[in-house]
């Protein structure tokens, strides 16, 4: 397994997205992963409860985006979470060959919810607050196209908040002094019938197993999503209010390197 501490000596990735037709070819056979999620003991592949929903986000190293993501409350809200490979072009690659930037994809996090337990707008406020979206094809010390942060949503309505809440942060991390979002917002399915392909079982839940080097690349930087009355999309603000309180965010607010700091259990919060 190549150590990430060598990473950007040996796999540095490409500044720009390598053509379709200049892709890896890749394989027919997906990575093999366990069946079970390491800490939540949910599944790791279909078929996912009914009634549950997927989106697919990358904000960087994809161990820590992953880890943020499956310790959010309530216990249930997120039913699953795997890291993979999204938005490009080589079917099953290799993360050495991610790496190599020349299959297209982004690091990503694959996330199954219960959206009568936790909101996808709980759940995009963690994404945007979790990292630096104005940060092109890089986030913090990772450069290279499979680092560019991405949100690929399956229907309308995670469109409909995803370019919402999207514009919403954009505003906010202006009036910090930041610059413009550089997030690639897509849907899922414009890459393919696979636009996830989940990658090899070592990178699963990484940063809770035994003798895992805690490492995080993502760049919070601590600006704050504004209320969803101020952004919500038309007729969209009853059905998907936030079911976390503010009083969740004051405390557990993305901070720099905050997942390496934190228990691998979800969050308790009553």
């Amino acid at each position: 397994m190549l150590v990430r501490l060598f990473r950007s000596a040996i796999l540095m990735g490409a500044s720009q997205m390598v053509a379709r037709e200049k892709a890896l070819p890749g394989r027919a056979a997906p990575m093999p992963v366990a069946q079970q999620h390491y800490v939540l003991r949910t599944p790791m592949r279909e078929p996912f409860p009914p009634g549950t929903k997927k989106i697919i986000l990358a904000n960087g190293c994809f161990w820590g985006s992953e880890k943020g993501m499956w310790r959010l409350p309530p216990p249930g809200g997120i039913v699953s979470t795997a890291v993979g490979y999204a938005a490009g072009y080589t079917p099953n690659p290799t993360y050495e060959e991610v790496c190599s930037g020349q299959t297209g994809h982004t690091e990503a996090v694959q996330v199954v919810y219960d959206p009568a337990k936790i909101s996808l707008v709980d759940i995009l406020r963690w994404f945007w607050q979790s990292h630096d979206p104005t940060q092109l094809n890089r986030q913090g010390n990772d450069a290279g196209t499979q680092y560019r942060s991405g949100a690929y949503y399956f229907d309308d309505e995670q469109k409909a908040l995803v370019e919402a809440s999207k514009a919403a942060y954009e505003a906010a991390m202006g009036a910090r002094g930041f610059g413009k979002i550089a997030t690639q917002i897509a849907c899922a399915r414009d890459f393919g019938p696979e636009p996830f392909f989940y990658a090899e079982d070592y990178h699963q839940q990484y940063l809770a197993k035994p003798g895992a080097r805690p490492y995080c690349s993502a760049e919070p930087r601590q600006v704050e999503l504004p209320p969803f009355e101020t952004w919500a999309p038309a007729g969209m603000l009853e059905a998907h209010a936030p079911k976390l309180p503010e009083a969740f965010w004051q405390e557990h607010a993305p901070t720099p390197h905050c997942v390496i700091r934190a228990k691998n259990e979800p969050i308790v919060w009553h």
